[in-house]
């Protein structure tokens, strides 16, 4: 794998995959939300209410996958 340039930066192809995934998320939610990260209408708590939301639909996937895993085994 081949190392990229990022703003005097020397970054992998994945970090680069990451950056580009971001970058596409953040165009995504602008366009969904008509706002950017940067928005100033939510409290501490809706934020980290947000963030709660978040990641407990991640840990839905990890569990689906477990599961997954489990039964292949």
């Amino acid at each position: 794998m081949g190392r990229i340039q990022t703003e005097g930066v020397d970054m992998s192809n994945i970090e680069e995959k990451v950056i580009d995934k971001i970058r596409s998320r953040a165009e995504v939610g602008e366009k969904k939300y008509g706002t950017t990260m940067e928005r100033e209408d939510l409290s501490f708590i809706e934020w980290l209410t947000h963030l709660q939301e978040e990641l407990m639909d991640a840990s839905v996937y990890v569990q689906r996958l477990i599961d997954d895993a489990s039964e292949a085994q």
